[in-house]
C-alpha cells in the first residue's frame, strides 16, 4: 500500500488514466503531468513496482555484498596479500537490503507525488470497460488510458512443481536464514546473478537449464561465464530436460535427463528463474477488445498503441524488452503520443542490456548470428582481457570483448563485453552503433589508458591487426 495521501480525490474526470504505479506508471504519469494533463495514477499493492521493491535494487545490493566477500578471498592474486571474509549475520544483510529498498521507494516514488499537482494517486484494483476504467466500483472518466501493470515470476511446466515449496527471485531475497544448498532452475540473467550471489555467500549452488547459460548472448561469452561460475564452485548443468520434482528425505529433488541418462539433483531450497509473465489477469483486457501477443503480453505497435483506440501499454506488461529503463522509456512515449498525436516511435535498436554477474556481461545491437539472419555479411573481432592492460594490472583477466561489423561497409552492428567493468563500458558501444561508427572510427578514437573501456579500441583494432604486437597506447 502507498502510505501517502490521495490527492484531488474528488476528481472523476482525467485526461489520462495510468494503471500501474511502478517505474513505467510513474514515468507516464510524470510525463503527462509535465504536459499539463490531469492524470489518475492507479496503484494496487506496494507502490514502486518490481524494480525498487523486489527486482533491481534488492538484488544488486545483495550481489555487491557477495562481491565484497569474494574480493577479500581473491586478494591473494596479488603477491604479498591475503584476505578472508564471510557472512557474519544473514539477518543483518537482509535487513540492510530492506532498509535501502524502503528508503528509495519513499524518495523516488511516494515523496514525488506531491511535487506534481496534475497527478491524483488512487489505490485499488482497476478494470477496463468499454468506456474507460472502473476502480473500486466507481467509473473513472478519462480521455486516454495507459496500462503499465508489469509482470510476475513465471512457473515452468515441471511435473510435481506445484506440490513442493519453491522460491522466486523475490522470495529468495526475503529468506530469514541463508540456505545451506540451493538448486537454481533457469540459466537466464536472473538465474546466473542469484546463483553466483548465493554461492559467494556460502551456499552450495547447482544451476540447471534446458539450453545454455544466457542463450541470447554470444556463445563465446556464455561459455566463458559457465567456466567462471564453475571455478567458484557453482555446479552448472546445461542441455537437459526436466523430468519431475518432489520432496525426498527433507530435501527437494529434481530428476533430469541429460545425454541419455536419468539423474536426480537435490537441495534444501529450489529457486525458479525461468522468466516472467505479463500481469494482465483481472484487467478485463480481452473483454475490452485488446489483443494479446503470443507470449501473453499486451500487443502494441511502435507508437505504444494497443488494438483498442485510446488505450496504450508500456513496460513488462507488453512482454518485450523487460528492463526497467525500457519500461520508463516506452511509458514516456506512450504518454506523449496519447496527448500529442502519436508521432513518436519506439526504437530499441541500440538498447543496452547488462547481467550483473562477476565478470559482468553487457551487450548492445546484433549478435553475429542475428546479423547474419538479417542478411548481413559479417566480420568479427574477439579481444581477450589478457590483452587489456587494465585487466593485467588488476591481475584479473577473466573475460573478453566481441565486436560484430558489416563486412561490406565496416559499420559496427553489435558488441558484447564480459568483464568486471563491462556494465559501465557498454554505453560507449551504444553511442558508437547509434551514430554509425565503423571499426576504423572506433579503433582510431582516443581512449584513456588502463581502463576496461580501452578494450573496445583494442577489439576494433583487432579487425585489421594483431593487438598483441602493439605497445601500450599504440595505434
Amino acid at each position: 500500500m502507498c502510505d501517502c495521501c490521495e490527492t484531488n480525490e474528488n476528481r472523476n474526470d482525467y485526461d489520462l488514466a495510468v494503471i500501474g504505479a511502478g517505474s513505467a506508471g510513474f514515468s507516464a504519469a510524470i510525463t503527462a503531468a509535465e504536459q499539463g494533463a490531469q492524470v489518475a495514477l492507479i496503484g494496487h499493492g506496494t507502490i514502486g513496482g518490481t524494480c525498487v521493491n523486489v527486482g533491481c535494487v534488492p538484488s544488486k545490493t545483495m550481489i555487491r555484498a557477495a562481491e565484497a566477500v569474494h574480493a577479500a578471498g581473491a586478494a591473494s592474486r596479488f603477491p604479498g596479500l591475503a584476505g578472508d571474509a564471510h557472512v557474519s549475520s544473514w539477518g543483518n544483510l537482509i535487513a540492510a537490503k530492506d532498509d535501502l529498498v524502503g528508503t528509495l521507494r519513499q524518495k523516488k516514488y511516494v515523496d514525488l507525488l506531491p511535487e506534481y499537482n496534475g497527478i491524483t494517486y488512487l489505490e485499488g484494483v482497476a478494470r477496463l470497460t468499454g468506456n474507460g476504467v472502473v476502480l473500486n466500483g466507481s467509473n473513472i472518466a478519462t480521455g486516454k488510458i495507459i496500462i503499465a501493470t508489469g509482470s510476475s515470476p513465471a512457473a515452468p511446466d515441471i511435473p510435481g512443481l506445484a506440490d513442493v515449496p519453491w522460491l522466486t527471485s523475490t522470495t529468495a531475497l526475503e529468506l530469514p536464514e541463508q540456505p545451506r544448498s540451493l538448486l537454481v532452475i533457469g540459466g537466464g540473467y536472473i538465474g546466473c546473478e542469484l546463483a553466483q550471489m548465493f554461492a559467494r555467500t556460502g551456499t552450495k549452488v547447482t544451476l540447471v537449464t534446458r539450453s545454455r547459460l544466457l542463450p541470447e548472448a554470444e556463445p563465446e561469452i556464455a561459455e566463458a561465464l559457465t567456466r567462471y561460475l564453475a571455478d567458484e564452485g557453482v555446479m552448472v548443468r546445461t542441455g537437459l530436460a526436466y523430468s519431475h520434482i518432489e520432496r525426498r528425505d527433507g530435501q527437494i529433488a529434481l530428476t533430469i535427463e541429460a545425454n541419455g541418462k536419468v539423474e536426480t539433483l537435490d537441495a534444501e531450497q529450489i529457486l525458479v528463474t525461468t522468466g516472467r509473465t505479463p500481469n494482465t489477469s483481472g484487467l478485463g483486457v480481452t473483454e475490452a477488445g485488446i489483443k494479446l501477443a503470443s507470449q501473453g503480453g499486451i500487443e502494441v505497435d511502435d507508437r505504444m498503441r494497443t488494438s483498442k483506440s485510446g488505450v496504450y501499454a508500456a513496460g513488462d506488461v507488453t512482454g518485450r524488452d523487460q528492463f526497467v529503463y525500457m519500461a520508463a522509456y516506452g511509458a514516456k512515449l506512450a504518454a506523449l503520443n496519447a496527448l500529442n498525436g502519436n508521432s513518436l516511435a519506439y526504437d530499441s535498436t541500440t538498447m543496452p542490456w547488462v547481467v550483473f554477474t562477476d565478470p559482468q556481461v553487457a551487450g548492445v545491437g546484433l549478435t553475429e548470428a542475428g546479423a547474419q539472419s538479417l542478411g548481413f555479411e559479417t566480420k568479427t573481432s574477439v579481444a581477450r582481457l589478457d590483452q587489456v592492460p587494465r585487466a593485467l594490472a588488476a591481475r584479473d583477466t577473466r573475460g573478453l570483448i566481441k565486436l560484430v561489423a558489416d563486412k561490406k561497409t565496416d559499420r559496427l552492428l553489435g558488441a558484447q563485453i564480459l568483464a568486471p567493468e563491462g556494465a559501465d563500458s557498454i554505453q560507449t558501444m551504444v553511442l558508437a552503433i547509434k551514430f554509425g561508427m565503423t571499426t576504423q572510427d572506433l579503433g582510431a578514437t582516443i581512449f584513456p589508458y588502463l581502463t576496461t573501456v580501452e578494450g573496445l579500441k583494442l577489439a576494433a583494432q583487432g579487425f585489421g591487426k594483431d593487438v598483441a604486437k602493439l605497445s601500450c597506447c599504440a595505434g
